[in-house]
């Protein structure tokens, strides 16, 4: 039986997909890019925020459209989890329906559709899933790693808690074995992630786990050139961890922080901590730790209560610390959550001038940023080529969500060259192979 798997949202759901991919193919089904070729169409949705909904049911309703008699579509992940039986009543037409906390449970739906049953597994699974099961997904010379799933922090915007459940981090042990398989594949960059991936451990009353873990993947993969760190939390980056950063060259010197905002009272309403010069003297360490360092951070605007004076702290923070990178957020609405609850809600068109605001003085900074870069030589990571140019990343620059390097002629994908850099645009860095 052939099976079509796509995969919407982040990271984190990728990972989940080769996941479901590598137990499908276990059992002996095969893969197929076209979903008109399939028997079983599998969605792997998002269902963050709304328009990752939208985007999710738009989806499942095309493939609605495309099915045919004798095929099975099964809708899977966080819209799944979230609005199982409420997604099963709306939509007849799926076949199937699997929460993100059972998805390794994909092979047995599969065959309680061949069997003529409409199943729907949601909610937690009567058996934990094996921690030894791998939980990376490859992309090329790249590959993201889950360290931990689910989250316990009690961000009252955050909808993450209620479809993945809390933090549960997984073994030491079975990541580095993860590690060694990505290694051994010709993986150059492994990038660790989860929900937060700084409070690895903490579930099992650990602190400072996550160093521990970087050494113990150095140690078992010493000839790895990269290995990144995603999703930190402020107050759980110790440190140790700095410290273990700064000290092993493969660990590239970045930092996806996100913040959420920067001033008090709007990060109280967050249920955020709220020290927001506790904030600026971890910024400080990091960078006199690691001087070269790359920080990447999140926002959110139109956030419910918040005043302009509080927008423009927000402007002037970001104009102080000067990230490389900013990723900016509207403010969604998210049903079960406690901000959905709190009064002065702030209309739409607010909204998206203050996130075109923000969006406006980033693109300046982030310019000089890049412009800081020209004179500099960069391993830069090959991920494709044509019309006499090449595309890549440097240690600056994460998967998927960063800028690019744009250099000159064709080189190797997946190969690491040393690019001497000679121009910069707001995003993207421009060189010439040394």
């Amino acid at each position: 039986m052939r099976y079509y798997l796509l995969t919407l949202g982040c990271p984190k759901n990728a990972v989940d997909s080769e996941g479901m991919g590598r137990l499908l193919r276990q059992a002996g089904y095969v893969p197929v890019d076209d979903p008109a070729a399939a028997q079983v169409l599998i969605v792997n949705t998002c269902g963050f925020i709304d328009i990752a909904k939208r985007e999710s049911l738009e989806a499942l309703r095309e493939l609605v459209k495309l099915k045919r008699p004798g095929q099975f579509l099964v809708a899977a992940g966080c819209l799944s989890q979230r609005y199982g039986w409420k997604l099963a009543r709306q939509m007849p037409q799926l076949d199937g329906i699997i929460g993100t906390r059972r998805w390794t449970e994909i092979v047995e739906l599969v065959e309680r559709l061949a069997r003529g049953e409409r199943a729907v597994m949601v909610g937690d699974p009567p058996v934990r899933p094996l921690d030894s099961l791998p939980r990376f997904a490859a992309q090329g010379a790249s590959a993201y790693l889950k360290i931990a799933d689910g989250c316990s922090a009690p961000c009252a915007f955050c909808a993450i808690p209620l479809i993945k459940g809390p933090a549960r981090s997984r073994p030491a042990e079975a990541i580095v074995e993860d590690a060694r398989r990505l290694a051994a594949q010709g993986v150059k960059e492994i990038v660790l992630i989860a929900q937060d991936t700084t409070a690895y451990g903490h579930d099992r009353g650990e602190r400072d786990a996550l160093p521990r873990l970087i050494e113990a993947i150095l140690a078992a993969v010493p000839e790895l050139p990269w290995l990144r760190l995603m999703y930190a939390y402020p107050q759980h980056v110790t440190p140790r961890l700095i410290e273990t950063m700064a000290r092993h060259p493969q660990v590239c010197h970045y930092l996806d922080m996100p913040l959420q905002h920067a001033h008090p009272d709007t990060l109280r309403r967050m249920n955020r901590p709220h020290d927001v010069d506790k904030v600026r003297r971890l910024i400080a360490d990091l960078r006199q730790a690691m001087p070269d360092i790359a920080l990447r951070t999140a926002f959110i605007v139109g956030y419910p209560g918040e005043r302009e004076e509080e927008f423009q702290a927000l402007l002037d923070f970001v104009e102080e610390v000067a990230f490389d990178r900013v990723g900016v957020f509207i403010y969604s609405r998210e049903e079960g959550t406690r901000a959905a609850e709190l009064p002065d809600q702030i209309a739409e068109e607010v909204k998206r001038e203050r996130y075109e605001r923000l969006m406006e003085l980033q693109q300046g900074i982030s310019l000089a940023r890049n412009r800081a870069q020209v004179g500099r030589t960069l391993d830069v990571l090959i991920e494709g080529c044509g019309d006499g140019l090449s595309v890549g990343r440097s240690y600056r620059d994460a998967p998927e969500i960063d800028g690019l390097v744009l250099i000159e002629g064709e080189l190797p994908v997946g190969e690491m060259v040393s690019v001497r850099i000679t121009g910069a645009m707001e995003y993207d860095l421009i060189g010439v192979r040394v």
